[in-house]
């Protein structure tokens, strides 16, 4: 007997931003894999977008496109949305996955850094999803938005960026309320799965990881296999935050 490949999202359409490289880039490929048609989103990284374009339509034609936008200027959001649709006809999932991160600590904060941490990881996730809205509504469809376990438990000279995760998580909360019964909307908030590129020193790394129930790393396909669960096998859980960390968030 032939094998059947298991594709529960077969028909759908997907848009993640931030989707080029990293954990973006695993969550596509997992959706795609599972049968969705992919809008990869990118910023600046115009190189690896087009690469895992290449790769997803090689492995089925016609089913990813690209498009870069600045999530940061809200007159580029509704045309991401019109792209998805443009392409696809349809758009079932938003993954709001795109982020800025980096220190602020205490007394040299500027605006600057609070406008562009509040604008990637809230503001834009917000206006996005209300210009999916409508796609959503009529598909039934879902959001999932990356927040971060320290939305929940702040880092030491990142104030800014945890409080932009923690507005994002009460974001996805009040969302699922606004968009119910018609849409989901969940979050997924990461532990140590992949190092920031300017990665701490190998001593904080053993340090963070022991402080992992688990006693070891995730990976970006944690984080895309959770997205995938929420997207094909999760059709009664809207409103909530999974944490993909290692127990991390309960061993401090």
């Amino acid at each position: 007997m032939p094998h059947k490949t298991h594709t529960p999202l077969a028909g759908q359409a997907v848009l993640v931003t931030g989707a080029a490289r990293r954990v973006g880039a695993a969550i596509a490929r997992s959706l795609h894999g599972a049968g969705a048609d992919v809008l990869l989103h990118y910023r600046a990284s115009a190189t690896h977008a087009e690469h895992l374009a290449r790769e997803l339509n090689n492995a089925r034609a016609g089913s990813a496109r690209t498009l870069q936008a600045d999530l940061l200027d809200v007159n580029q959001l509704a045309p991401l949305i019109d792209a998805a649709l443009g392409a696809f006809g349809r758009l079932d999932i938003l993954v709001n996955n795109a982020s800025t991160f980096y220190p602020t600590p205490m007394g040299a904060i500027t605006p600057h850094e609070w406008d562009d941490l509040m604008g990637t990881n809230v503001k834009a996730p917000l206006f996005l999803s209300q210009a999916a809205a409508p796609a959503l509504r009529k598909a039934g469809g879902l959001i999932v938005n990356l927040v971060d376990i320290h939305g929940l438990r702040p880092l030491k000279r990142y104030a800014v960026y945890c409080t932009a995760k923690a507005a994002l998580a009460m974001l996805t909360r009040a969302l699922a309320r606004e968009l119910a019964p018609h849409v989901r909307v969940n979050g997924i908030a990461p532990g140590p799965v992949l190092w920031p590129e300017d990665a701490p020193d190998a001593d904080t790394q053993a340090k963070i990881i022991s402080q992992t129930l688990l006693q070891r790393q995730g990976s970006p396909d944690d984080v895309a296999r959770t997205a995938l669960f929420l997207a094909a096998e999760a059709p009664y859980i809207t409103g909530q935050i999974l944490a993909v960390d290692g127990g991390r968030s309960l061993g401090w």
